[in-house]
């Protein structure tokens, strides 16, 4: 008989399950309202692709940051404290793009990312293993899947607003147009332009507060807060020392590199290929940002289809499948420079659904309490979507290598990294196996 995943010992776990869900939807929203913003800040600031990137710098340099931080205040205290306070700084850093709009300079945008992402970085430590708690250890992955499926859906919305109210909004001047631009003439394009961009932001900052006030009087269950001391090192010693999580983090790593490179830069990859068909620059990256969205649609139907076939097939064989199925996507991005690479591009989401959850919840398996800590350790891989970009980026900017478009080039980085997903996918299903025949 299959197991309920929302109860444990006769306690229900509902309601605190949806809340937290919310919290994915959340920093979905965030994530995926960012990714177009390094071709947006590109354009606004006249700044190359790599100076563009500095957004996912700031963005991912956050979690990274704040992970270890926020694991040993949540030993301290509490996984609801985690998400309160992650909440706090999330609503924070949103309403500081007002003040960094008024100075009408590119870092203070940086400093306001990082800060708000230090809340995601609390979030997201707190959140994970605070669902995985919620129940047996048998259904904690098929649980953790169930609550990430909603993360795509904020992405969704965040997408959806960064189309239609920020890059539709955007003064219809392209690249070429605003490097003409005298001085004037810039600085009263960049004031409209921000204003634009600022809106959204402001607009999600009241939302998160609201919830935030909502999570404040609610009582949430204490599961996996009993113990308080910190043991840093001995904790972290105990944790790297097993093979299946420290191989996890890594994998993490590069999970979320291939992640955002493949959201951030299909507007890159899209417009030349869409502009060859006769559209504006702007129409062509609109347009990109459509086939953003339906690969968002994609990822989040198969994230509820992977999570239905995780009852039936292992988890590290299905990693390992998706992972050379989405290796070969890459292969067509990088090889067709036509209307086709772009289908591919987007057809790479539905083997990336799956994975974040799922080698989460491989790697936090059987670490008990010292799954705070194990989650910080994988939050902090999120490094991937901070250092892989601007690499990306700074390939980009080379417009053409070894006879190709830079943009396609490009694209040998996510390969890599799926080479690396499948590799820690093929090794988690022989530890599985061996674990049977044991």
């Amino acid at each position: 008989m299959k197991q309920p995943i929302l109860s444990k010992d006769g306690v229900s776990y509902i309601v605190p399950f949806i809340l937290i869900t919310s919290c994915f939807a959340l920093w979905g929203f965030a994530n995926d309202i960012t990714n177009p913003m390094v071709k947006a800040f590109s354009k606004i600031f006249r700044m190359s692709a790599t100076d563009g990137a500095l957004v996912q710098v700031a963005f991912y340099g956050g979690y990274f940051a704040m992970a270890f931080p926020a694991a040993m205040f949540i030993r301290r205290y509490s996984y609801k404290a985690g998400v309160l306070v992650g909440l706090g700084l999330y609503a924070l850093g949103a309403l500081l793009f007002y003040p960094a709009k008024m100075t009408g300079e590119y870092y203070p945008f940086l400093a306001a990312y990082f800060i708000l992402t230090c809340g995601l970085s609390f979030l997201e430590t707190s959140s994970n293993p605070y669902i995985l708690s919620m129940g047996t250890e048998e259904t904690a992955t098929r649980r953790l899947n169930l609550a990430q499926s909603f993360n795509p859906m904020g992405s969704l919305l965040g997408m959806f607003v960064a189309m239609n109210f920020i890059q539709a909004k955007l003064n219809p001047l392209d690249t070429a147009a605003r490097a003409q631009l005298n001085d004037a003439q810039f600085e009263a394009v960049k004031e409209s332009d921000l204003s634009v961009l600022i809106a959204p932001y402001l607009a999600i900052g009241i939302v998160i507060f609201a919830m935030f006030m909502l999570i404040l009087i609610k009582k949430m269950p204490h599961n996996g807060d009993k113990n308080h001391d910190i043991n840093f090192v001995p904790t972290l010693h105990r944790i790297f020392s097993l093979p299946h999580y420290r191989e996890g983090v890594i994998a993490q790593f590069f999970y979320v590199g291939v992640q955002i490179m493949c959201w951030t830069f299909i507007i890159q990859y899209g417009t030349p290929i869409l502009m060859a068909e006769g559209m504006t620059e702007q129409a062509a990256e609109v347009m990109s940002q459509q086939y953003n969205i339906i690969a968002m649609v994609i990822f989040c139907c198969s994230r509820f289809i992977c999570t239905f076939l995780l009852r039936y097939i292992n988890t590290g064989q299905l990693l390992m499948i998706l992972a050379i199925a989405g290796g070969a996507l890459v292969c067509g991005v990088i090889f067709m420079h036509n209307i086709y690479g772009l289908y591919c591009l987007v057809g790479v989401s539905a083997c990336m659904s799956l994975m974040f959850p799922t080698i989460y919840g491989i790697a936090l398996t059987g670490l008990g309490d010292d799954a705070k800590f194990g989650a910080a350790g994988l939050i902090m891989s999120i490094l991937g979507g901070s250092v892989l970009p601007p690499l990306q980026a700074s390939i980009i900017d080379r417009g053409e290598l070894f006879g190709m478009p830079a943009v396609n080039v490009s694209f040998v980085l996510p390969f890599i990294c799926f080479v690396v997903i499948a590799i820690y996918g093929q090794r988690t299903y022989m530890r599985s196996k061996n674990k049977l025949k044991g």
